[in-house]
């Protein structure tokens, strides 16, 4: 075997990080593009990479490319990103989703950790012989190997990965629905479970003794105690300290570092690997008010872990897999496992899911979701390599079958949960959480609580006297960061918006003084108007108020707002102060008889018998007879009407494309509000039974 010189290898190590960035980042977008995580398509770069493709080929391209002394190096690099990864997992558990959930979650995840469990040690019965990598002929020596290898196996079927579920949930927006929020729940919990018994077996396979493996677990139950007795209580003034200073400083990012690491470090020495110590490291990172915190380590570690160490880990990983050795006998084995895996893990949730009385459609999601295995697999299963229990042609099988069981989740779940289905159960949870009921509704997008407390007051004088109504309070946040690539970034997506919530909730107490029903929804989102629309149409909204300007963007061409959205459309291009319109005057109305016209027509008096005071009508030289008519008719539904120029108006409401108002209005302390026709088709009588008084609450 050649060897090389420090300095070849040092050059090794460059020309191949090099390489893998660039199949990594190409193959992950060839991932995203056919509906998968970008996770996968790395995975898959890892094993091409290795004798699979490069290996086939002439010439021994892979031990060119990475030849056996510079692959140490590359493993330790690889080995750090395997150490950060798993503090992404930890800090990915929050057991906060299982709150009110705590029967169906548990049993749930039981389910699918012990049926998968026992029939992976069923399953090693029969493939141990086999793939013993153990020659000694002792029968002490060939028990640790079989219980070690059975043991493996039945945490290799068990296993969930949290991060690709919660992506998969979080890009089809099912985190929104009861389905979502269970499968979440389930996983966090699995995700525990699975890891404490992964680290007993890891303890019993190190140890090789029953005292041996005490010692091993008496250590770690210390370890734990002290990582959440006394290192997440210090970790809690983190918190305190980013929102001093407004932003991740070098010395707070250190700090985690040095946790991550010397956890790592601890674990190892104890015998039950470095990853685990990592883990509870992330695992007791503080949650309570830290979402913008674990936002911004996500964002850095991602950085260092998803395109550069990560990679190389696949690479590690992909150089021990031969998917071409695989004959027929393997492909045999591979079906087994692929049986056992996927059967054992749907049907232990699905059967649980039932029993818990969960509707069958969501039950089988539950059976899909569960099944995800991603990259946490390839950490269990290169932890059972490294400790002698998996040959490399198990390893090659067991890797397979991790791909196979995370690819197909989303084209099943697209089986399984129509996006029509989908969307339909999606308005339905989102009216149920706003409380939302058959009412007249107003939805205000607020995107400064404190500015825009004066469009929460025009909203609520846009109800007029409508009864039932109900004002829909709605920030949407946008993402100033890409969405992180290998953690799904949810749950401090989900406490962020928890605060926002908190803050939308002082300016509903405003909307409850006036005696109107209030409710609050916020989002995170990188097209605003979408998060709009959407709120709009699941809140069957009537009036959608916002301020001019707000969420434009080139691909709609400049304009203020997507024809998709129900609802009129209410622009407010004037200043309204915290303390809303002022003086309160009456309020003015260009009226042209049209669809918009009409719609600006009824808005304007509903603002007027909402503010109580008079409307003005304001048309065109050839459209006084419409405005005489008119009067009368408003006149006869209880609207007090007057003389255009009889006083300011405080408030004047003109359809969409009016275009300037006049010269002597720029003194007035107006307010431009363009109304859209929300509906098109309704005659000026059904308009006006619309505005028609009745008894209400404003």
């Amino acid at each position: 075997m050649e060897t090389h010189s420090v300095a070849e290898i040092t050059a090794y190590v460059f020309l191949d990080l090099a390489v893998i960035m660039v199949i990594a980042r190409l193959m992950g977008r060839l991932a995203v593009k056919v509906g998968q995580p970008a996770v996968i398509g790395e995975i898959v770069a890892g094993i091409l990479l290795g004798p699979t493709l490069l290996g086939a080929l002439p010439g021994d391209l892979d031990t060119a490319l990475f030849p056996p002394d510079v692959r140490p190096f590359l493993n330790v690099l690889a080995q750090l990103g395997l150490v950060l990864f798993m503090f992404l997992v930890g800090l990915e558990v929050d057991l906060s989703f299982i709150r009110g959930r705590e029967r169906i979650a548990v049993s749930v995840s039981v389910a699918s950790i012990v049926l998968p469990f026992a029939l992976g040690v069923l399953l090693a019965t029969y493939l141990h012989s086999s793939h013993d990598v153990f020659t000694a002929d002792d029968d002490t020596t060939s028990a640790i190997s079989f219980v070690g290898f059975a043991l493996f196996m039945g945490v290799a079927m068990s296993i969930t990965a949290f991060p690709v579920l919660a992506r998969i949930l979080a890009e089809r927006q099912m985190h929104r629905i009861p389905t979502g929020v269970l499968a979440l729940a389930c996983a966090a919990v699995d995700d525990v479970l699975a890891w404490a018994l992964l680290a007993v077996v890891v303890a019993v396979v190190a140890a090789g003794s029953f005292s041996g493996v005490l010692l091993i677990l008496l250590w770690s139950a210390v370890f734990a105690l002290v990582m959440f007795l006394v290192v997440r209580p210090l970790l809690k003034l983190l918190v305190g300290r980013y929102e001093r200073f407004g932003q991740l400083t070098p010395e707070m990012l250190a700090l985690v570092l040095i946790g991550i690491l010397g956890s790592a470090w601890v674990t190892e020495e104890i015998g039950i690997h470095f990853i685990f110590g990592a883990f509870v490291f992330g695992v007791v990172m503080p949650r309570q008010g830290a979402g913008a915190l674990n936002h911004e380590i996500i964002d850095r570690l991602e950085q260092v872990s998803v395109l550069l160490l990560l990679p190389v880990f696949f690479v590690v990983t992909g150089l021990n897999v031969d998917i071409g050795a695989i004959d027929l006998t393997g492909a045999g084995e591979l079906a087994l496992i692929l049986l056992v895996a996927i059967s054992g893990k749907f049907v232990g949730a699905f059967a649980a899911a039932r029993a818990q009385k969960v509707p069958r459609r969501q039950a089988t999601a539950l059976g899909v979701l569960m099944n995800t295995r991603g990259l946490t697999e390839l950490v269990i299963l290169n932890l059972g390599r490294e400790n002698g229990v998996l040959d490399d042609t198990m390893f090659t099988l067991m890797v397979v079958m991790a791909i196979v069981t995370t690819v197909m989740t989303s084209p099943l779940l697209n089986v399984v949960y129509p996006r029509r289905i989908l969307d339909r159960d999606i308005a339905a949870a989102e009216r149920a959480a706003m409380g939302l009921t058959e009412a007249y509704t107003v939805v205000v997008v607020v995107d400064d609580p404190v500015r825009d407390a004066g469009l929460v007051d025009l909203a609520c004088d846009l109800v007029g006297r409508e009864t039932p109504a109900q004002v829909v309070l709605t920030r949407v946040v946008r993402r100033s960061r890409p969405k992180p690539e290998v953690a799904s970034g949810l749950g401090a997506d989900l406490e962020l918006m928890a605060t926002v919530a908190g803050e939308l909730r002082t300016l509903a107490r405003r909307v409850e003084e006036r005696g109107i029903r209030a409710s609050v929804a916020s989002r995170f989102s990188e097209d605003p108007w979408v998060e709009v629309t959407d709120l709009a149409g699941s809140s069957e909204a009537d009036v959608v108020v916002v301020r001019d300007g707000w969420g434009v963007t080139e691909a709609q061409g400049g304009a203020p707002w997507p024809a998709s959205l129900t609802g009129s459309v209410v622009v407010v291009s004037g200043e309204v102060g915290e303390a809303g319109l002022q003086p309160r005057g009456p309020v003015a109305v260009v009226q042209d008889g049209g669809a918009d016209g009409r719609a600006a027509l009824r808005l304007a008096a509903h603002a007027a018998l909402g503010r109580s005071v008079p409307l003005q009508l304001r048309t065109g030289e050839a459209r006084r007879g419409l405005r005489r008519g008119l009067a009368d008719s408003l006149r006869r539904a209880g609207v007090t009407v007057e003389a255009e120029g009889q006083a300011l108006p405080s408030l004047l409401v003109a359809p969409a494309g009016t275009g300037t108002v006049p010269a002597a209005d720029d003194l007035t302390p107006i307010l431009l509000v363009h109304a859209g026709a929300a509906d098109s088709d309704r005659d000026m009588d059904e308009t006006l039974a619309g505005i028609s008084a009745r008894p209400g609450t404003a």
